[in-house]
């Protein structure tokens, strides 16, 4: 495939959520970004956030043709999304290329469906804690940043995807303050992807979920706010405290922080101790399944 064509299969991912959504506050009712066909059918891969809860999903390709689309599956733990186009796309699929060998320096493409596309390189490969309960054990970091990274497809030099736009972030380079994206692997699809299309989620015990999102300061986990309605506000967590231990596990910095947590089964009711105004305190927090709180596709 040409580099043309492989930016052309490359389209705009637009979803409509309803206002009583539980990610509609958070995320908006009305989003977009990008998403990439990977198979001839009109299976697109997208970042999860875009689709999450969506009633209606519309593609649209280079050309300006609209295409209807289901929201088929989100996985919380990759956050990778999957649309199938309800016409037929006519673009064909971009094949996947090895993230684990792409090395800190290559360069790299990042390119959304409006067009842009954004010679870059790979700044480095490194674990990722996001505040939201996510965790990657090894995310791409690329540089220039992309202005539109949501569910952009990041190509490498044999123009082959080797991951999905996740985050704008900042990071000091040389004293110097750089703006870059933060990219999902590909290599974590192809071990879920039977189990996303056939059941729509990954065919194993979901992880706890508490509802908190925590930054990592100086090694501590301090909570900068909690969903409304979640466990962790049920179980009266609040913005400012510091988690300092799980269970009886003390907690070394956000990862440790979930992976600590994520050793209990969804639905667990997990001690936390915490933190607050210079005083210790355990709280018990009755874990979820995230999903538990979504509205669940429909087919249009």
């Amino acid at each position: 495939m040409t580099i043309d064509t492989i930016l052309r299969s490359i389209v705009t991912v637009r979803a409509s959520i309803p206002d009583d959504a539980f990610t509609a506050n958070a995320l908006g009712t009305s989003r977009e970004g990008s998403g990439v066909v990977i198979r001839d059918n009109g299976l697109v891969l997208t970042i999860g956030y875009l689709i999450t809860e969506a009633e209606e999903v519309w593609l649209t390709d280079h050309n300006g043709r609209v295409i209807p689309a289901h929201a088929l599956a989100y996985d919380q733990e990759t956050g990778f999304g999957l649309v199938q186009a309800l016409a037929p796309l006519g673009l064909h699929a971009v094949a996947f290329g090895d993230a684990a060998r792409a090395m800190a320096g290559d360069p790299v493409v990042l390119a959304d469906g409006i067009g842009q596309a954004v010679s870059a390189h790979i700044v480095t490969k490194q674990e990722f804690a996001g505040y939201w309960e996510y965790l990657l054990d090894e995310a791409i970091f690329t540089a220039p940043a992309h202005p539109s990274w949501g569910g952009a497809a990041l190509i490498g030099q044999d123009g082959r995807l080797l991951g999905i736009g996740s985050l704008r972030l900042q990071m000091s380079r040389a004293g110097e303050i750089a703006d870059i994206n933060m990219v999902v692997p590909i290599n974590l699809l192809p071990p879920i992807l039977d189990d996303l299309l056939t059941r729509g989620q990954v065919a194993k015990p979901p992880r706890p979920w508490l509802g908190a999102f925590s930054a990592e300061s100086n090694g501590e986990v301090v909570v900068m706010s909690v969903a409304e309605g979640s466990p962790a506000a049920e179980a009266g967590l609040r913005q400012g405290d510091i988690i300092s231990d799980v269970r009886d596990g003390e907690v070394d910095g956000l990862a440790d922080f979930y992976r600590k947590l994520w050793q209990n089964p969804a639905g667990a009711e997990i001690p936390l101790r915490v933190v607050r105004d210079g005083r210790e305190t355990w709280l018990r927090v009755k874990s979820a399944d995230r999903n538990s709180f979504l509205k669940k596709p429909q087919l249009q």
